[in-house]
């Protein structure tokens, strides 16, 4: 055992790092330093939690930490940025069913029969929310990775099935609060919970598992406070609760940038039975460019805007874009990037590839701020991106309306830069794409920016 005030010293230098840690990821600039702070609150807060509670000696706890650390770096080498919600995913799903394995634990440990009111109430809850946790997770991951249909799983009288599962475990958790527990009402607690992660999970489309990881997170977090207070452990409530507030904030802010609200995005099934496009029409046209013809048109231009998607992402195409920027500012062209809040997979997913490639914080700005310059911008350049520059979000009735865009068609001349006219998560044709003043460059976007640079460079 450690002396008292020892931990006590312990925990509060976790909660300060665990704050402030928080307070610096709100920015690229300093995020990586606010998830180092983080990461060693959480370190000192696992060392000084396990050799005072006496459950694990040096040595164990030493080579546990060791095999945490080789897997830790080496999902951090080889896991791809466009990977990164799976990631979140599984580890939501990871900490949630932690979070109810302690609360079981921990409520068994003298017997289980009857516990404190409010011990049954915090481990019925951890057990509850971490399970729906730990399946909905999973079914987030596989919707992200491909490994399962990303379309809206449905079948009749689904909510009503919900539902009364849903009471049906509010019931088990009254007993557990008021009655006898046992092992076997421990199970049938996990187990519903798990049914219903899946349930809740199956009927949203794969275009909102972004929202569904992040409200997850949230979760994660409200079922890690619920075993803090199981197990007595202050900062295990309040690192519980960092996190549930934060993965909440996150995802309003979400749905705030596609002007949905959370119950819309459960029930909305966005994205489905959208129509295609061809690329040639009777009615509409693209006209198509090639880089070399392009190459002038943002080599003499005075200012340009970037608008990258998830379609930058997936060609890992940042290091090109990079090097057009530099071949562009050298000619003093004045260079930005316009970044919507959820382009990509999850917000500041765009903010966090270009800072691979090293492009200058000061060049990323905020839709707000991006809009402000658009009408003098003489040349946009959409990398991969399709509902997030969507002018038919200014249509009443379009499914889309009202969601904030980043206005590329306000611009002089726009290059958008695809594989093709297919449309985006939305479903639904983008307009941009056959405007007067629009050139489409037909390409994978890593190639594009390559080809842009070499010809931008020879112009």
């Amino acid at each position: 055992m450690l002396p008292p005030l020892l931990v006590d010293l312990a925990y509060i230098v976790s909660a300060f790092l665990f704050i402030l840690g928080l307070k610096r990821l709100g920015s690229p600039a300093t995020a990586q330093r606010g998830n180092a702070l983080a990461s060693s609150a959480m370190l000192l807060a696992i060392v000084v939690t396990l050799l005072d509670r006496s459950i694990l000696g040096y040595g164990a706890l030493a080579a546990g930490l060791a095999t945490g650390a080789v897997l830790g770096g080496l999902m951090a080498r080889l896991v791809k940025m466009t990977a990164m919600p799976q990631l979140v995913a599984v580890f939501n799903g990871f900490g949630g069913g932690a979070s109810a394995l302690v609360a079981a634990a921990e409520l068994m440990r003298e017997g289980g029969v009857n516990p404190g009111m409010a011990e049954a109430l915090a481990a019925g809850v951890g057990i509850l929310v971490g399970t729906v946790t730990f399946s909905g997770s999973a079914i987030a991951f596989g919707k992200l990775q491909g490994v399962m249909s990303q379309r809206s799983i449905r079948f009749p009288l689904q909510r009503i099935v919900s539902g009364l599962l849903f009471v049906a475990l509010l019931g088990g958790l009254g007993w557990m609060i008021v009655g006898e527990v046992t092992p076997a009402l421990l199970v049938a607690v996990g187990g519903g919970a798990f049914l219903l992660g899946i349930l809740l999970v199956i009927p949203i489309g794969g275009a909102d598992m972004p929202v569904v990881v992040s409200l997850l997170n949230s979760y994660s977090g409200l079922a890690a406070s619920a075993a803090g207070f199981v197990l007595g452990n202050a900062l295990l409530i309040l690192a519980g609760a960092l996190v549930g507030a934060a993965g909440l904030i996150l995802t309003q802010a979400m749905c705030r940038a596609m002007n949905r609200s959370l119950a819309n995005v459960a029930f909305g099934a966005f994205g489905e039975g959208g129509a295609g496009a061809s690329e040639e029409g009777p009615e509409k046209t693209a006209r198509r460019t090639s880089a070399e013809e392009a190459a002038p048109l943002l080599a003499f231009a005075g200012r340009v805007a970037i608008i990258p998607g998830y379609g930058l992402a997936v060609a890992q195409a940042q290091h090109e874009v990079k090097k057009l920027v530099n071949q562009l500012r050298a000619r003093d062209v004045e260079v930005y990037f316009a970044i919507h809040p959820v382009a990509g997979r999850m917000p500041g997913h765009m903010n966090v590839l270009l800072a691979e490639a090293d492009v200058p914080y000061d060049l990323l700005l905020d839709l707000e701020d991006a809009n402000d310059l658009m009408d003098r911008t003489d040349v946009a350049v959409v990398v991969g991106a399709n509902d997030v520059v969507n002018p038919e979000a200014r249509t009443p009735g379009s499914p889309i309306a009202g969601m904030p865009i980043i206005e590329a068609d306000r611009a002089r001349s726009v290059i958008v830069i695809k594989r093709s006219l297919s449309p985006g998560f939305a479903g639904i044709d983008n307009p941009l794409f056959y405007r007067a003043r629009t050139l489409m460059l037909f390409a994978d976007a890593r190639d594009a920016m390559s080809d842009l640079a070499r010809e931008v460079r020879e112009v």
